[in-house]
Parts: C-alpha cells; sequence; structure tokens
C-alpha cells in the first residue's frame, strides 16, 4: 500500500540520515535542512542504531516505498555501514551520498554489501580552491574514492556539486571532466540560500542551463520535474534547481529521516518534525503515516507568491 499525501504525490522513497558528524566543514551545508547541528565527531547516544534503520526500512517496505538512500553528515562515519546496507530489503535500490574521503577502501566492500548507486560531493577539481570550500584537505582521498566507486562498479557515480559563487567559476571544468571520462555523471545542484542563510551567494541557475544548451551534444528532459539532462561527450550533466520551483515541489515522492529518527515531510521545513519514539513497528507505521497525511508542497503551497510576486507563508500554515 503506497502513501499518497494530500497533493497526490506518492512517498516511494526515503533519505535517512545515519549521522549528523562529518570531517568535512563545507561553507554551503545545511545538514539535511537542519542547520548546523555538528558537534563532537564521536557518535551521540542518539545516533539510530543499525537496527533502528532496518526496523524503519523493513515498515516502510511494505508501504511500497522502493528507494533508499543514506545520508549524512558524512554516512561513511559509520562503522557499521556496510551491515545496513547488507540489511537493507533487497526490495530497495539503495544509493548512498558521501563526500567520498572512505570511498577508495570501501567501494568494494559496500558494493559486496549491496549498494546499487553512488553520489560524490565534489565542488572542485583544483586542491586549493576544494580545500577552501569544504574546509578540508582531503582533495586526494576523494579523487580516489571516486576512482574506486567506478573500478567496483558503482556506475554512473554522481558527482555532486553546489554551484554559487564560490563555485561558479569551476563548473567549466567539471563539465569537461565528466564528459572525458567514463562512468561519471555530474549534478550541478542549485543553492539553497533559504537554508545556509547567505543570499549574497546565489547565482542565476538559467544562466547554467544556457550555458550547457549551447554546449550539449544533445538534451533530453526527465519525466520526473521535466528536468533538463545534459549529455556532454561521454558524461551527463543535470540541474537539480528546487529553489522557487513548484514543479520541482510537487513531484517530491521523498520522506527524510534525521539521524535521531524523527520523520521529516519537506527539507526546507523543521516544523514538520515527527519523532518516531521507542520505534516499535507500531511507533514507525503511525509517525509514517501522519508525516505523509501532512506533506505540504514548499513552494507553490506552504509559500505563495504575494501581492509583490514575493513568496509568504500561506495564512492556512501559519502556526499549525
Amino acid at each position: 500500500m503506497v502513501l499518497v499525501d494530500d497533493f497526490g504525490r506518492a512517498v516511494t522513497g526515503v533519505r535517512v540520515s545515519l549521522t549528523d558528524r562529518c570531517n568535512f566543514d563545507c561553507v554551503y551545508c545545511h545538514n539535511e535542512g537542519l542547520g548546523d547541528t555538528r558537534g563532537p565527531m564521536d557518535a551521540s547516544d542518539a545516533e539510530m542504531t543499525a537496527d533502528d534503520v532496518v526496523r524503519f526500512l523493513e515498515v516502510v517496505e511494505d508501504y511500497g516505498v522502493e528507494k533508499v538512500k543514506f545520508t549524512g553528515g558524512e554516512p561513511m562515519l559509520r562503522a557499521d555501514l556496510e551491515e545496513i546496507v547488507r540489511r537493507t530489503p533487497d526490495s530497495m535500490e539503495t544509493s548512498l551520498t558521501t563526500n567520498g574521503t572512505f570511498l577508495g577502501e570501501r567501494a568494494t566492500d559496500l558494493v559486496d554489501a549491496g549498494l546499487d548507486r553512488v553520489n560524490i560531493s565534489q565542488d572542485a577539481l583544483d586542491p586549493e580552491a576544494f580545500a577552501r570550500i569544504t574546509n578540508s584537505g582531503a582533495y586526494d582521498s576523494v579523487i580516489e574514492g571516486v576512482k574506486a566507486a567506478v573500478e567496483a562498479g558503482l556506475t554512473p557515480a554522481k558527482l555532486n556539486m553546489v554551484v554559487f559563487t564560490k563555485t561558479a567559476g569551476y563548473v567549466e571544468e567539471m563539465v569537461e571532466h565528466v564528459a572525458e571520462n567514463e562512468g561519471l555523471q555530474l549534478q550541478l545542484i542549485q543553492y539553497m540560500p533559504e537554508l545556509t542563510g547567505r543570499p549574497e551567494w546565489n547565482i542565476d541557475i538559467e544562466r547554467v542551463h544556457r550555458w550547457l544548451a549551447d554546449l550539449a551534444d544533445d538534451i533530453e528532459r526527465r519525466d520526473m520535474h521535466h528536468r533538463r539532462r545534459y549529455h556532454v561527450g561521454r558524461g551527463m550533466v543535470e540541474i537539480v534547481d528546487p529553489v522557487e520551483n513548484p514543479e520541482f515541489c510537487a513531484n517530491c515522492h521523498r520522506v527524510r529521516v534525521t539521524h535521531e529518527g524523527y520523520l521529516k515531510g519537506c527539507l526546507n521545513r523543521n516544523d514538520d518534525l515527527r519523532p518516531m519514539g521507542e520505534m516499535t513497528r507500531p511507533e514507525i507505521e503511525a509517525a509514517f503515516e501522519d508525516v505523509v497525511a501532512n506533506r505540504v508542497p514548499y513552494y507553490g503551497e506552504y509559500l505563495v507568491r504575494d501581492e509583490n510576486d514575493e513568496w509568504t507563508i500561506n495564512e492556512e500554515y501559519i502556526g499549525v
């Protein structure tokens, strides 16, 4: 039984944060919409256990959830990541979003455990620029991690690049990189100022669309969001542009889970968190049904245009 919210959006995927710990400190990080919650690098008692995660996935499998993406923080800081992947229901496509630091030594084990896909954050090909953006010196480890992912069969390995003022100058080189190398795709992710509080870093993402359209050998559109895919050389480039995009929100089919075991119906909101209690099966079922029933598209519904064509909270949801 697939759950469908009041806006006709079937929930077929979940995005599970396994930790808020991270060995990077990227300047644009919003930590799954929660803001900067990062503390010590030691695991906290509030972090979901492997048993918690697996129990949740077994419950939502019965609701027709077909895909799970494991995220963080940095999920590979979990020593039990391979165990979690191995115990994920076989019916689910399993993917991982990572900064790639530890992939060099664990990619093969993750594939053996059942990992299907990987997204690797990489915002520049220049080590110094990379260090400024991520506040880390792990550039070489990330490059090795990408290579290991491709060699382990996690292809196409998707490179995630957040596009804003500090990275815009590196987009051309990244596009050339995926065009020249087999097994890679590039996701250019629109910077989300509403989550990071630095609107001056924003750029016009349509300029990037127009530039790619002139460059591409072929352009296709995905059914979901009608997102454009630009085929350039051996690679493919896709822009993820959710900001001020009601069509994007209208096609959201994913519920998020925080590292502490709260369900979250919308990335941009933290007033819709639902606890799963002690994570018994009945508590998970009740929380999941509740969060889906209360899901609201962020742009076009929770936020609407006012008389000045500015986004404002829909009065229907004020105080709800």
